[in-house]
C-alpha cells in the first residue's frame, strides 16, 4: 500500500523567516522542500533573491531552486508542471511535501489550477512558428480578434503571443472563447496553508538586517556579474535589489542611498505580500513565527 503524502504550505511576506521554518519542519516530518520564489528559480542570482545557504540545501533536498538561468523565460505554468514532477518523485521517495516562498500567486494557482490548452500538432506548432516570425504581425492579428485577452499582453511578450497564438491556430476558438470553454481544474486540494503572522516594525528592522547583510556578502558584485553576463534585458533584471545596485553603479544614488531604497521596495513588497495573502486564502492558519513550528508539527505527527 503506498504512503499518503502529507502537504502543507508556509508563506509569509519577504524576510518573516519561510525558508529556516520550512527546513526545521521538513527534517521533522520526513519531507521534501518546494520553492514558491519567483526569483530564487533563477541560477546566479543567489544574494539578491536570499537563497538558502550551501549547507542549508544540502540538509533538506529543495526543488524550484537553480532551475533556469536569468535570461530564461518563466511562468506559472512552468511552476505548475514542476510542482507534478516533485509530488510524483515524493510518492516514489515516501516523503511528504513542504510548499514555502513568498510569491503566492503561484501557490494560488495550484489551489486553482489552469486551463488545459489544445493538443497541438506538429504542423500547427511548425505553422505558428513561422507566423512568429513577423512578432508584431501575430500581436495585431491576436488583438483584433480577441482584445479582453490581448490587453494585459505587452506586444513583446513573444512567449504569450505564442500560446495565444497556438490556442487559436490548433482550435479555431480566440483564447477568451477557449478559457471559457474549459475553466481551470485545481491540482491541489485540502492544503493547509501557514502564514507567518510578523509585526511590521519588526518585519522592518529584518530588512534592514538582510539588506545590510546583502551587501556584506558581495550583492554589487552579484549585480555587475549579471549585468555583463546577461544585459539589463531579461525580466529578471527588473527585480528588487537589482534594479537599486544598477542605480547606483550608473551613479544615480550613493550607496547608502541604495541600501535605504531596497529596504524601502522591500517593504512595499513585504506589505503587498501581506494583503494578498490575508485575502485571498479563505482558511489560511496565521501565527507567529516562534508559534508556528509547534502548530505545524501537532498537526502533521
Amino acid at each position: 500500500m503506498k504512503k499518503t503524502i502529507k502537504q502543507l504550505a508556509i508563506i509569509g511576506p519577504t524576510a518573516s523567516g519561510k525558508s529556516d521554518l520550512a527546513i526545521k519542519v521538513a527534517l521533522k516530518i520526513n519531507a521534501y522542500i518546494l520553492s514558491i520564489d519567483s526569483l530564487s528559480i533563477y541560477k546566479e542570482i543567489d544574494i539578491v533573491s536570499a537563497k538558502p545557504s550551501k549547507e542549508e540545501l544540502e540538509s533538506v533536498e529543495h526543488f524550484g531552486i537553480n532551475v533556469l538561468y536569468p535570461d530564461e523565460y518563466f511562468s506559472v505554468d512552468i511552476f505548475l508542471n514542476l510542482y507534478k514532477e516533485v509530488l510524483e518523485k515524493c510518492k516514489k521517495d515516501s516523503k511528504n511535501l513542504v510548499i514555502v516562498g513568498g510569491t503566492s500567486f503561484y501557490l494560488k494557482s495550484l489551489i486553482q489550477g489552469l486551463s488545459e490548452i489544445p493538443r497541438i500538432t506538429k504542423k500547427v506548432s511548425q505553422n505558428v512558428k513561422e507566423e512568429l516570425i513577423n512578432l508584431q504581425e501575430c500581436y495585431r492579428l491576436l488583438s483584433d480578434l480577441d482584445p479582453i485577452h490581448m490587453k494585459n499582453i505587452d506586444k513583446n511578450d513573444s512567449y504569450r503571443i505564442e500560446k495565444a497564438l497556438l490556442i487559436y491556430r490548433a482550435s479555431t476558438l480566440s483564447p477568451t472563447e477557449w478559457f471559457k470553454l474549459n475553466p481551470p481544474k485545481p491540482i491541489i486540494k485540502n492544503l493547509d496553508i501557514f502564514n507567518i503572522d510578523v509585526d511590521r516594525d519588526l518585519l522592518r528592522e529584518r530588512i534592514s538586517l538582510r539588506t545590510n547583510k546583502m551587501l556584506d556578502l558581495g550583492l554589487i558584485d552579484e549585480v555587475c556579474h549579471l549585468e555583463q553576463k546577461y544585459t539589463r534585458l531579461p525580466h529578471s533584471m527588473r527585480s528588487i535589489g537589482i534594479v537599486e545596485v544598477l542605480e547606483y553603479l550608473d551613479g544615480l544614488v550613493d550607496k547608502a542611498e541604495m541600501l535605504q531604497n531596497i529596504s524601502i521596495h522591500t517593504g512595499q513588497l513585504a506589505k503587498r505580500q501581506q494583503t494578498f495573502n490575508k485575502t485571498q486564502f479563505p482558511n489560511i492558519i496565521n501565527a507567529p513565527l516562534e508559534e508556528l513550528e509547534e502548530l505545524i508539527l501537532k498537526m502533521f505527527t
